[in-house]
């Protein structure tokens, strides 16, 4: 099939990346949702989705056929992943409709009267190809969507519920027919904003897709950025666990309950420090997390603890990761409300006044006593290290290098930022 004496399908898969460029900016300029997805979205699944329907229009039109399902594949994926982040189905519609009507100005372009016969068949060929797309990514937008809701106001949403409140369990099984598992793997997490959350969105260099409002982060952008660091979370629990996780998250984080058989290994391969680095890979962004296995009614326990825990990290500035009780226990243990806590507090009560020297001897202590590497943290010369560690020496009667001083400032850094 040709136009103007050239093949089509040659022409056009020849124009595909910069057509991709074009379909992708009217996107942006007529669509205001798709204006307001993150960048990085933009430049990845949209524009990749637009090349694979250029491309698989060219394979239409070359083998005079229509699409096969699995030629169709890549656009439901894409149509389900968009209502997972609840983008409108008729703005996808729409973009697919932008799209199908720019491929046919740019094949049919330089058509003469000679070229009718195939520009009947290119029209013929097309339509059935957006019928088709229409078809296959409404289904699977719907069927998406179902699931989503069904499974927000269904029976895993109630049995969390009875999880976390201390139901009687017994009487939630009769009542619904729904059974606890056995354990659960109990599970707090603190995710750090995406840079497209807060409007930051990525760079843009030669060549990167570009339109009029396409700077993310604000209004529906910064949502659909939030949800999709959501839906890759639950992603990568729901493939650990082999089965849906109960998640109560939001875009700062939440509540995870995982069935498990035995308790999961804390580390090794397919561990639970594989989960959080592959969770914070999908993300992007530094996950905390605490993790607990408890009994069913072990759990709402098992869930404070960990909210506790994950607080604490954040408090004592400890970098993201997977922490467990054992590993805060001084933390723990000081943030319990005595007098002695006070106390402790109020051991360094005489650098109040003194602001640099408290974050030296944070960063002092954070650096395990190395002074060379608290200077450079501080950005100051390792001489400047150690004659403020000898003016909190003088002001408190304290030094770290003495080992049972060293506790005692140790922990009364910790008390300060409970108390």
């Amino acid at each position: 099939m040709a136009i103007a004496g050239r093949p089509v399908a040659v022409r056009l898969r020849a124009r595909v990346p910069a057509l991709t460029t074009r379909v992708v900016a009217r996107l942006l300029s007529d669509l205001p949702v798709y204006a307001e997805l993150p960048h990085e979205e933009i430049a990845g699944d949209i524009a990749d989705i637009v090349q694979h329907n250029l491309r698989l229009f060219a394979d239409v039109l070359e083998h005079r056929r229509a699409a096969t399902d699995g030629e169709l594949a890549q656009q439901c994926d894409s149509a389900a992943q968009r209502a997972e982040e609840g983008v409108p189905l008729d703005a996808i519609l729409t973009a697919y409709q932008v799209g199908v009507a720019m491929c046919w100005e740019e094949t049919a372009q330089d058509a003469g009267p000679g070229d009718l016969p195939a520009v009947l068949e290119i029209m013929d060929r097309i339509l059935v190809l957006q019928q088709q797309l229409t078809s296959a990514v409404s289904g699977a937008y719907l069927e998406a969507r179902q699931i989503l809701d069904s499974q927000e106001h269904g029976g895993r949403h109630a049995l969390m519920a009875a999880l976390l409140t201390g139901e009687d369990l017994d009487g939630f099984t009769r009542r619904t027919g729904l059974r606890p598992a056995a354990r659960y793997l109990t599970m707090a997490l603190a995710l750090a904003p995406h840079p497209d959350e807060a409007g930051a969105g990525l760079p843009q260099g030669p060549g990167s897709v570009s339109g009029p409002g396409s700077a993310s982060g604000s209004g529906a952008g910064a949502g659909v950025a939030a949800r999709r660091k959501i839906r890759r979370i639950r992603t990568a629990l729901d493939r650990f666990a082999g089965t849906p996780a109960l998640t109560a998250l939001d875009a700062s984080g939440g509540t995870v309950l995982l069935p498990v058989a035995e308790p999961p290994p804390w580390d090794g391969p397919g561990g639970l420090r594989d989960l959080i680095t592959e969770a914070t890979r999908a993300a992007g962004v530094p996950v905390t997390a605490a993790a607990e296995t408890a009994a069913p009614d072990g759990v709402p326990a098992a869930v404070a603890r960990n909210a506790e825990i994950v607080d604490l990290v954040a408090r004592t500035g400890r970098a993201p990761g997977l922490y467990r009780l054992s590993d805060v226990l001084l933390e723990y243990q000081l943030s319990r409300p005595s007098e002695a806590l006070r106390g402790l507090a109020g051991l360094l009560s005489p650098l109040d006044a003194k602001p640099e020297l408290l974050h030296t001897l944070e960063t002092y202590l954070g650096h395990g006593l190395d002074r060379r590497a608290a200077a450079a943290a501080l950005h100051v010369h390792p001489n400047t290290v150690d004659y403020r560690i000898r003016r909190i020496d003088r002001l408190t009667g304290l030094s770290p290098a003495r080992p049972a001083d060293l506790q005692h400032l140790s922990a009364a850094l910790v008390a300060r930022r409970s108390v």
